[in-house]
């Protein structure tokens, strides 16, 4: 798992403009291997669609994965005939790889894919992408398992598909319902961040983005489906489920260990409402206080099941000391994650030697407290042992909150300069060599290109067609897309598409 520096924050969310302009609002693209007798009527059917039903200028890109039979002719026959199909050759396979590829090469700013077997109703397609036009998400999926979509496949997939969600949310606390559904889009400024951290190119490509974007805190839109299981899919099920697994223990042993850097990514697009400084409301306070209360009560019960165990052994001093050392790690651990929403490893050993400060306190107000009982009394109950620590206990927490607030975790809104990514990319010959990551001040003013209106029936019948489409482009080898697409030089910059809010009713 790739263990770079933190990649930045993203630009603020904004619904897209409208205009009229010559690039595609929309790149689908259709991921191919050997798919000869299917693409055709797939790409006829999604362009016929699109065009009846799809308000603003389209592209349809066949990702071709070194297909052996006639798909590649069939693709270049496609992009000659229809000016919005363009025909994109690698020479190594892997749908996350295919994906990878074109999207980042892609210029539309709302980037899809779907299965060239369509098994999902295309009418579904408009609102999966309005979502990501209006601003609202940051991707969105397509879901078979939600409540209101309709599907009709055999049992064995069903329980598979259902299976391996739930291995999804107990071993990485997944929330989104449906991980491998080939219904998937997401806006080209937040891919741009997201994928050079995807590390798989095959088929846990879609999981390894998703589970990712998740825990950075992106905005995921689930759009219900109607889907038909297609029974000649050429899948491999048992070698796909072994990748998958495998790929979910990578990912997982990655965010144990805090190697994804995910903690500029987190709420990073600057529009969060708990970012506002509202008026008579205290920012941030309320909930650091419900989630510190909530984590004390837990450490407490914790502290008190050790020091039960530790006083079958030992004096109560001993016990004391025991139980409150050990609680007091996991209780700065939490804090850190869940109250002040700290991420990642970075100055967690400062802040462990904090808690451990604080610990001292706290040990010294709960042994004076048994010292004190036990002066007055030779021998305690074991009952007003643990009233008297619970009450020095009380006392020990409102007083490490301030001090977990004030000085461990203090309010860390420093006037640094919002940030970039400037991801350095290799051909994917080299992969899976990993990015290295460098941030660059934002431009004080950046618009975002004009929304795209589809061009008129006219239009199309007087388009230009073959090699001189304006969609026309160069067959090329994958390595060779750094030099010959889009990618101009071997960075990527992350402009604002939001950068100032100039509503005179905001502060």
């Amino acid at each position: 798992m790739r263990t770079d520096s933190s990649p930045g924050t993203l630009p603020a969310r904004e619904h897209l403009p409208a205009g009229d302009a010559g690039t595609p609002v929309l790149d689908v693209v259709i991921p191919v291997y050997n798919e000869e007798k299917d693409l055709q009527p797939c790409v006829l059917r999604l362009h016929e669609h699109l065009k009846r039903t799809f308000p603003y200028a389209f592209r349809i890109t066949i990702a071709d994965n070194a297909s052996t039979d006639t798909t590649p002719l069939v693709s270049q026959r496609l992009e000659a005939e229809i000016p919005e199909v363009k025909a994109f050759r690698l020479e190594q396979k892997g749908r996350g790889r295919a994906l990878r590829t074109v999207w980042s090469a892609s210029d539309a700013p709302i980037l899809a894919y779907m299965d060239v077997d369509l098994s999902t109703d295309l009418n579904a397609l408009l609102p999966l992408v309005a979502p990501l036009i209006s601003g609202h998400s940051d991707l969105a999926i397509g879901s078979r398992l939600a409540r209101s979509s309709r599907v009709v496949r055999g049992p064995k997939r069903e329980f598979i598909s259902r299976a391996y969600n739930l291995i999804l949310r107990g071993s990485l606390q997944a929330r989104f319902s449906d991980a491998q559904c080939g219904f998937k889009a997401i806006r080209r400024d937040v891919a741009q961040v997201l994928l050079p951290l995807v590390e798989d190119t095959g088929w846990f490509f879609d999981t390894e983005m998703l589970v990712i974007a998740e825990r950075a805190g992106l905005r995921i839109h689930e759009v219900p489906v109607d889907w038909v299981d297609d029974p000649d899919s050429t899948v491999h099920i048992v070698k796909t489920a072994t990748e998958d697994l495998k790929g979910v223990w990578r990912v997982g042993k990655a965010l144990a260990t805090g190697a994804l850097p995910l903690d500029r990514i987190a709420r990073p697009f600057g529009d969060d409402p708990r970012d506002r400084d509202v008026q008579d409301v205290p920012k941030g306070l309320a909930r650091q206080l419900v989630g510190f209360c909530v984590v004390g009560g837990l450490s407490t019960l914790f502290y008190l099941v050790l020091y039960s165990v530790f006083r079958q052994f030992g004096g109560s001093q001993v016990a004391n000391a025991l139980a409150l050392l050990v609680s007091a790690v996991a209780n700065t651990a939490a804090n850190r994650r869940l109250t002040f929403g700290v991420r990642g490893r970075g100055g967690a050993v400062r802040h462990q030697a904090q808690g451990l400060v604080v610990f001292g306190i706290g040990l010294a107000l709960t042994a004076g407290s048994l010292a004190a009982l036990n002066a007055a009394t030779s021998d305690p109950a074991h009952s007003t042992e643990l009233a008297v620590l619970i009450a020095a206990n009380l006392a020990a927490t409102v007083l490490r909150f301030l001090l977990f607030r004030a000085w461990v975790f203090p309010d860390r809104d420093d006037e640094q300069p919002r940030s970039t990514v400037v991801a350095s990319h290799t051909p994917p010959s080299h992969t899976p060599s990993s990015p290295t990551y460098s941030t660059q001040q934002l431009p004080a003013a950046q618009t975002y290109p004009a929304l795209p209106q589809r061009p008129t029936a006219n239009q199309y019948a007087t388009a230009p067609r073959g090699p001189q489409s304006p969609y026309d482009t160069t067959e090329f080898r994958a390595g060779e897309a750094a030099e010959q697409r889009s990618w101009k030089d071997a960075t990527m910059h992350l402009n604002p598409v939001r950068p100032t809010d100039t509503d005179p009713r905001n502060s």
